[in-house]
């Protein structure tokens, strides 16, 4: 597996689409690659900042996120939130490399995700690009450090199902899947880095494990892809949180 960070211009907000950062900052996508785009770049061209004069970060979580946890719950100071089915501190609210404002997630990143697959297949005149959209989190519980998470995808497969196949042995895996996107989310992001980089773009080629597909993933894949927590391993954890319904997106204006 190769990964290519791509350098861009400093970029601000609502300055420039993505289409059109896009294509001044890559001069090539290989066949059967994947592009991985920071959801920071992403919100800054879609003008997704919100003024530290407006709100407070603390009242922005509540009106962002689609449930939070109360004030507290946690002895750093954060707020635990869902937001686009994915548990998130802080509503994913970013205050780095901004000037004086609030980032926040990019609106609709699966159909950002859909876009810009079709795009860039068009431009470069590929059949077969993938794109995921990411963003850093807190790693799993019990382990320190933060590690890149997929928002978004588009253009692959980005669960293996592993069930019915054998391994070395024989045995047959009977309930096994390979988190495919997400493994080239987190990679991708040690590469791309979260400081000063300036490196928002990744490209990732000789993936010969990776299954594309032309069409937007359906429905069933997203929902294999992006679990609720009736499903997930770590339910019982996130269920007892003492969740509060949020806003489910904030509706203030944007600067």
């Amino acid at each position: 597996m190769n990964i290519v960070t791509i350098k861009t211009r400093l970029v601000h907000a609502n300055e420039c689409t993505l289409e059109t950062l896009l294509t001044e900052s890559l001069t090539d996508v290989p066949e059967r690659s994947v592009v991985v785009i920071s959801s920071k770049i992403v919100a800054l061209c879609q003008n997704r900042i919100v003024s530290r004069e407006a709100i407070t970060k603390a009242e922005l979580i509540k009106q962002e996120a689609d449930y939070y946890t109360s004030d507290g719950f946690n002895k750093y100071g954060f707020n635990f939130t869902l937001m686009h089915g994915t548990l998130i501190p802080s509503a994913g609210i970013d205050e780095s490399n901004v000037d004086n404002a609030f980032v926040l997630w990019p609106a609709d990143p699966q159909k950002v995700a859909n876009d810009i697959q079709q795009f860039l297949c068009r431009v470069f005149k590929r059949q077969s690009i993938g794109v995921i959209i990411t963003d850093s989190t807190s790693l799993p519980p019990m382990r320190g450090g933060t590690i890149g998470i997929m928002l978004a995808h588009s253009g692959f497969v980005a669960v293996k199902r592993l069930a019915g196949t054998k391994d070395l042995f024989g045995r047959k895996f009977e309930v096994s899947r390979s988190a495919i996107g997400s493994g080239l989310a987190a990679a991708a992001n040690v590469v791309m880095g979260e400081g000063r980089e300036q490196t928002p773009i990744a490209i990732i080629s000789d993936i010969p494990f990776v299954t594309f597909q032309a069409s937007n993933p359906s429905p069933e894949e997203l929902a294999a892809t992006y679990i609720s927590p009736d499903i997930d391993l770590y339910g019982p954890f996130i269920q007892a949180a003492p969740w509060q319904k949020g806003g489910g997106g904030y509706t203030g204006i944007i600067k």
